[in-house]
């Protein structure tokens, strides 16, 4: 089934989050500040930054959110350089959705979450449910869990407080929509909207990206930034089997949970 420009451009900025295998087979409020640089530690001298080592011993591994496989990302985390918004503000939006950290991190590591679920489609091999669509219902409920990508990053000096607020600035000017393309794959965010963030760290901004793919319908995309210290930790969380029956869904709060609790 071909699926438009849009539901393409989600599928590739979630490329880290989910193989395309499975995407092309199926058819707010802010927390303690907006990333502004006033949170509770503002002021006081900012640490170095952490090597990619010590952010490797800090990410979450398999084991920390229960009910989750926590491995290597799927395809690996985009170089930024091709990750482009067609307005330069919006890409700190864009590249938080392709598990990207923003501005310049001198370490970062990332991992994937994804959500385990007992297989729908087990219960809908008969000729019978092929017949009368209920493998297809089955194939949708198989694909509705939640799979996230998490980047930590970690800067010198003032960069994470100015990465933070990159993204915060973003949400704001980017509302109206924006389009990007990911290597060479085009689509358009209609708008986008800060979310209530999860509360966890010194400053944090959640927002969504959507898609009116049309046919498709409206399509999200959700992502967390959240600042702890001199470090960044980047979540974004797809759901194709949310998007395909228009169900509600959030950055994973297990996933954040895990990783914020390493992060303490």
């Amino acid at each position: 089934m071909k699926r438009s420009s849009g539901v393409r451009l989600c599928a590739t900025a979630a490329v880290s989050a989910l193989s395309l295998a499975l995407v092309t087979g199926c058819g707010g409020e802010e927390s303690k500040d907006s990333g502004n640089g006033s949170g509770k530690d503002a002021g006081k001298p900012a640490a170095q930054a952490l090597s990619a080592a010590e952010l490797k011993k800090l990410i979450i591994t398999q084991g920390d959110v229960p009910g989750h496989k926590v491995g290597a990302v799927e395809g690996g985390v985009p170089d930024k350089s091709k990750v482009t918004a067609d307005d330069a503000k919006c890409e700190p939006v864009l590249r938080a959705f392709t598990g990207i950290a923003p501005g310049d991190p001198a370490a970062h590591t990332s991992r994937m979450a994804t959500e385990q679920k007992k297989d729908p489609t087990d219960d809908a091999t008969s000729p019978e449910d092929l017949a009368n669509g209920k493998f297809e219902d089955a194939l949708g409920k198989s694909m509705d869990l939640d799979v996230t990508v998490v980047t930590l990053a970690s800067y010198d000096g003032d960069g994470a407080e100015q990465g933070l607020k990159a993204v915060s600035d973003a949400v704001k000017a980017c509302a109206g929509g924006f389009s990007g393309e990911q290597a060479g794959e085009k689509g358009k965010f209609t708008k986008v909207a800060e979310e209530k963030s999860s509360g966890t760290g010194d400053a944090s901004v959640a927002f969504t990206g959507t898609n009116d793919a049309g046919k498709d319908g409206v399509l999200p995309l959700h992502a967390e930034v959240v600042r702890h210290g001199n470090t960044l930790a980047v979540y974004t969380t797809i759901n194709i089997g949310a998007m395909m029956s228009k169900k509600a869904y959030t950055v994973s709060a297990p996933v954040v949970k895990a990783q914020a609790a390493k992060l303490k």
